[in-house]
């Protein structure tokens, strides 16, 4: 399957091999719990969650899995990610190390907030 070809986050996690599996649905789990209002879909071919826009976005790479939550998901957690890599909206994680579940679900839980918030014009 092309990565153009996805339609459902199912299509997406089933490319990968089965212990790249079972970590995206646990990823996927643990962002589901923390924003039980959010729906899923594919957009820019990675699983994202949706609630008052686009919350949070994950996806497997070849030697790493990333958490896309915008600029102030990064920004806001930047003390705790220590030497992770990072970029304006991003946060790579290795694939050898334990799932931040905790962090997961408190990034999750920021950006909630932070979508339920009325915009400013």
């Amino acid at each position: 399957m092309k990565r153009s070809d996805f339609k459902t986050v199912e299509d997406y996690i089933s490319t990968f091999p089965e212990e790249i599996q079972e970590k995206l649905q646990t990823i996927r789990a643990t962002i589901k719990k923390a924003a039980p209002e959010a729906t899923e879909k594919i957009s820019y071919q990675i699983p994202t969650f949706v609630f008052h826009g686009n919350l949070i976005h994950y996806a497997a790479f070849k030697d790493h899995w990333s958490l896309f939550p915008g600029a102030a998901g990064v920004e806001h957690f930047k003390e705790e990610l220590g030497d992770k890599a990072v970029s304006k909206g991003t946060i790579q994680f290795s694939l050898d190390e334990p799932l931040p579940l905790s962090l997961i679900t408190r990034i999750t839980e920021f950006r909630v907030k932070q979508n339920s918030s009325p915009r400013k014009s």
